[in-house]
């Protein structure tokens, strides 16, 4: 039987007050779905970035506009969309924040963190306005739990 996806979205304001709204939010869904806490962390970092880039360099703090965020539950990763309603960017023309000349230039590193910390960041201009950044993270699957019961593993409470 195929497992259905869950779907988790949030509108926010323009507005960097509502990041904590989205990243409680984050952190309850990576501990629901079984992320270790290292991974919800740096799932949490990613995320948080971009929300901060919607709110800031997509919609300029515009409160008239919104922050659209979607996460989706698969049976094997994790998928984050953020969408802002501003006038959209290239990706490709931000500086790499990697080089030597640019190592004190703080353009860039948002996007190098979410593509640090995810398994996949993909941006696309919404045909309506503005950008969606995509991420994933693939989940381990759940290790199954031996069973102790039979044969030679058999203990008492100080392992004899």
């Amino acid at each position: 039987m195929m497992l259905a996806e869950n779907v988790v979205e949030l509108t926010i304001a323009s507005q960097l007050e509502f990041i904590d709204l989205v990243t409680t939010l984050t952190d309850n869904i990576t501990s629901m779905v079984g992320f270790d806490e290292e991974s919800a962390y740096w799932i949490n970092m990613a995320v948080r970035e971009s929300v901060a880039n919607a709110v800031e360099h997509g919609n300029k703090y515009d409160t008239q506009k919104s922050v659209d965020i979607r996460f989706t539950i698969g049976v094997d990763a994790l998928r984050v969309t953020v969408r802002d309603h501003g006038e959209g960017f290239d990706p490709a023309t931000l500086p790499d924040p990697l080089d030597p000349n640019n190592l004190l230039n703080p353009a860039g590193r948002g996007i190098l963190y979410m593509r640090t910390f995810m398994d996949g960041v993909d941006y696309e201009r919404h045909p309506e306005g503005g950008m969606i950044v995509s991420m994933s993270k693939r989940r381990a699957p759940k290790q199954p739990i031996p069973d102790l019961s039979e044969g030679d593993h058999k203990h008492d409470a100080v392992g004899n």
